[in-house]
């Protein structure tokens, strides 16, 4: 049989490929290119998908990280308590205000931030929480804000892989006192290249943030302060109109192709995350657990089948970070599941026959190792 991705772009592209090529022609067209009608439309349509009362269009989500906390004032001398098990761009945006991140660990079923350990890592520093809503699922964000609200401290969702998923009914994104998506093409709600939003329900913070993003000016060539170059163009903004019409139909069939995963999965030795019971994931991606993961891996690629590791280092444990002094031992979960976590193929083009394929090759893959 032909091979499956674990991420099928070129599947969803040609789902949507008429609607995609006239509105990247119309943006031609206009000459539109940075800033625009569709970047005004898009930030508007997101801003109400989100549940939320505003949103601007950035260059990325790591941007719209850095941005979030440089519009909340947070730098130099500031700590932000996070996680260690994500990708190396929600910490990156707290260094890149100036800030240090402080890692916690996360939760053995979830995977998700564990509230519990958040206020012994609180210190005078600390000025903010960031909950990686990861996989597609949100934190527990009741906890969460509690402790936020007791210690006075902003919460800044990072919602990257969790476009349209929930809490206890409200959106990723519409809890905390601030929200950054990235659009990455793999994401749920993806784009044609690089592009990220800021969400909130503070107008005033997302003025600020537009400011900042858009060289420090409201006014063409007035420049009330330094800011950066970081702004959504009109082609990425055309194209996510386009997915963000579908996004809720992709998510559910998400949603199935999890359902199935799991039910497959009932008497193996691969576990899959744990689902909250008060949360409603989306799915991004669809990642198990086995302490033979290497060996799956490798059966899985000979017979075709794609996986991926999400993430196979923790932060604290990175080069980059070693600046941190945080030794190997510290996040017990975290390094844990690292050494443990394969991603599966998820995407809601995959037909009934290669979910069907993949579950033969893991059922046959665990047998043999």
């Amino acid at each position: 049989m032909n091979s499956i991705p674990l991420v099928g772009l070129s599947a969803q592209y040609q789902q949507i490929k008429a609607d995609v090529d006239l509105a990247i022609a119309s943006v031609i067209n206009s000459s539109q290119f940075v800033g625009g009608e569709e970047v005004h439309a898009f930030e508007e349509e997101f801003a109400v998908y989100c549940e939320v009362k505003g949103c601007v269009g950035v260059a990325n989500g790591t941007d719209a990280i850095y941005l979030a906390l440089r519009a909340l004032g947070i730098g130099k001398g500031d700590e932000v308590i996070t996680v260690s098990h994500t990708f190396i761009a929600t910490a990156e945006g707290i260094t890149l205000a100036g800030a240090t991140p402080v890692f916690i660990d996360v939760r053995e079923d979830t995977m998700l931030m564990n509230p519990t350990l958040i206020e012994a890592a609180i210190t005078p520093k600390t000025k903010a929480i960031i909950p990686v809503h990861l996989y597609g699922q949100t934190c527990e964000m009741d906890p969460i804000l509690e402790i936020a609200r007791r210690h006075d401290l902003i919460v800044v969702e990072d919602s990257a892989q969790a476009h349209g998923a929930r809490w206890k009914g409200k959106r990723a994104g519409s809890m905390g006192d601030v929200a950054c998506f990235s659009f990455y093409p793999g994401k749920n709600l993806g784009a044609f290249g690089d592009a990220g939003a800021v969400v909130s329900n503070d107008k005033t913070l997302i003025e600020r943030v537009r400011l900042i993003a858009n060289h420090g000016s409201a006014t063409k060539y007035t420049h009330q302060i330094e800011g950066v170059n970081s702004r959504l163009d009109g082609l990425q903004a055309a194209i996510l109109r386009i997915k963000l019409r579908r996004l809720d139909e992709w998510n559910t069939q998400r949603r199935k192709h999890a359902a199935f995963y799991i039910e497959a999965l009932r008497n193996s030795q691969l576990i899959p995350v744990t689902v909250h019971p008060d949360a409603e994931p989306v799915w991004h991606l669809f990642v198990v657990r086995t302490s033979e993961r290497d060996e799956i891996q490798q059966k899985l690629k000979d017979e075709g089948i794609a996986t991926g590791i999400h993430y196979p280092t923790p932060l604290h444990l990175q080069p980059a970070y070693t600046h941190l002094n945080i030794p190997a031992g510290t996040l017990p979960v975290t390094e844990r599941i690292a050494k443990e976590i394969v991603s599966l193929p998820m995407y809601p083009e995959l037909t009934s026959d290669q979910l069907e394929a993949v579950m033969k090759s893991v059922s046959a893959a665990t047998v043999e190792v």
